[in-house]
């Protein structure tokens, strides 16, 4: 697998693999995402593009984008293409995006998990994430639509 930084060029690649992911939602423009996260630590906007696998390296099997505010980090966007599950592909880039984390100093990371999409919790468990037991907030500053 070829872990790197997201590239431009691999906007629609990156859009289309959300979307058949279920990731993508009206109330989040996903190219508004990328640019929003390309201002900010895009380094840790990591893709896979599957090269070592024999993937002509245009396609994106997954994506994880990160973040770091100096207390705690951040994973969002986790995205496997659904013919690359159960290969391993989401313990790689997790794993990648983890190293990158603690090597800014975070000590610990976070993820959340959409309602209705708790069958992936199986996944974050095998990862080695646990609940914390703490009830998520948010607040539009910006709306996308």
């Amino acid at each position: 697998m070829t872990i790197r930084a997201f590239a431009e060029r691999d906007t629609e690649a990156v859009v289309a693999l959300w979307g058949l992911c279920g990731l993508v939602r009206p109330w989040n423009d996903p190219r508004k995402d990328i640019a929003r996260k390309l201002t900010v630590q895009p380094e840790l906007f990591l893709v896979d593009d599957g090269l070592a696998d024999g993937v002509d390296g245009t396609a994106v099997v997954a994506t994880v984008m990160a973040g770091f505010d100096g207390h705690r980090g951040w994973l969002y966007y986790v995205a496997v293409h659904p013919e690359w599950q159960g290969r391993g592909v989401a313990r790689r880039i997790v794993a990648h995006a983890e190293d990158l984390l603690e090597r800014l100093g975070c000590p610990k990371v976070n993820i959340q998990i959409r309602n209705g999409n708790e069958s992936v919790q199986a996944v974050w468990t095998a990862l080695g994430y646990s609940p914390d037991h703490a009830t998520g907030l948010g607040k539009r500053l910006i709306p996308d639509g």
